[in-house]
Formats: structure tokens, C-alpha cells, sequence
């Protein structure tokens, strides 16, 4: 948790905690959300998702969100385990900006590991958007270290 000495983590260094988020536009006129891996490169936010859905193509010139967050990654359990952040916070980041299409020299497609095998039973085919994130925006919920982990049933 950042202390007055400490700054708080910026929207780009919470993304780089978490290997996935979300990409949500437009395409023939409704609204989808599309998971995507993301690394960030020198400001930008690069993604790899399927191609076969098409949803690069609709992507393509228009502004678009992108947003992650730890929430499955860290459940407040107060000891700090699992979260990414040294604490039992959770958080989410959310992204808006131009998408283009690109194609990644090697060093970059490196770090995004190994790619999924299959995306709904078809074998899975790469391709790469940038976003360049022109605004960013920040949430998190703090838990006091009194507070039950509580599921609904």
C-alpha cells in the first residue's frame, strides 16, 4: 500500500501487474468485450488476441477501452498473497485511445509468452493492436485488515 513516501503505482505500472484484460468498441454497431493479452512498450499498450473473430479489423483507426484489474488474482485476504501489489487491495485500470494494428518485431512478440492454442475450438491465429492511451483512469478498494472475506451463497 503506497505511503505518503511512496507514490502510488500509475494506471500503466498497476497493467503491467496482470497478464490479461479486456478490449471493448464497437463492431456493426454493438457494443463486445474480447480478452486480450497485453504487455505495455514504451507507453503504449500492445495486445494479442484471436484473430478469427475479427475483432482487431473492428478495432482498427477507432478509439477504443481496454481495462484490467486483480480482481481473481487477489482476493483481500489481508496478508498480501496473490495480488501483485504488496497488499490485500484490489484494483482495476481502465484505457482510451486509438487502436492501430501492428506487427511486433520479435523481441516484443517474445514477451508476450506462449500464445493460447485454440480460442472457441479453432486453433489459435495472432493479432496485434496498439493502443496508445490518451486518458486513464484508476479505482481501488481498500480492505481494513478487520474484514471478513464474505462469498455470497
Amino acid at each position: 500500500m503506497p505511503t505518503d513516501e511512496t507514490p502510488a503505482p500509475t494506471a500503466l505500472e498497476l497493467l503491467r501487474r496482470v497478464p490479461y484484460g479486456r478490449l471493448a468498441t464497437s463492431m456493426r454497431a454493438l457494443p463486445f468485450l474480447a480478452v486480450a493479452r497485453h504487455v505495455v512498450c514504451d507507453g503504449r499498450i500492445l495486445l494479442r488476441m484471436h484473430s478469427g473473430f475479427g475483432y482487431h479489423e473492428a478495432c482498427d483507426g477507432s478509439v477504443v477501452a481496454y481495462g484490467a484489474d486483480n480482481y481473481n488474482a487477489a482476493a483481500p485476504d489481508h496478508g498480501g498473497s496473490g495480488s501483485g501489489s504488496g497488499s490485500g487491495d484490489l484494483w482495476s485500470v481502465q484505457f482510451t485511445g486509438p487502436a492501430e494494428i501492428v506487427h511486433p518485431c520479435p523481441e516484443q512478440a517474445e514477451l508476450f509468452g506462449a500464445a493460447p492454442l485454440r480460442a472457441n475450438g479453432e486453433p489459435f491465429a495472432p493479432a496485434y493492436l496498439r493502443i496508445d492511451p490518451h486518458f486513464a483512469t484508476e479505482h481501488t478498494l481498500d480492505f481494513d485488515a478487520s474484514q471478513l472475506v464474505r462469498h455470497a451463497a
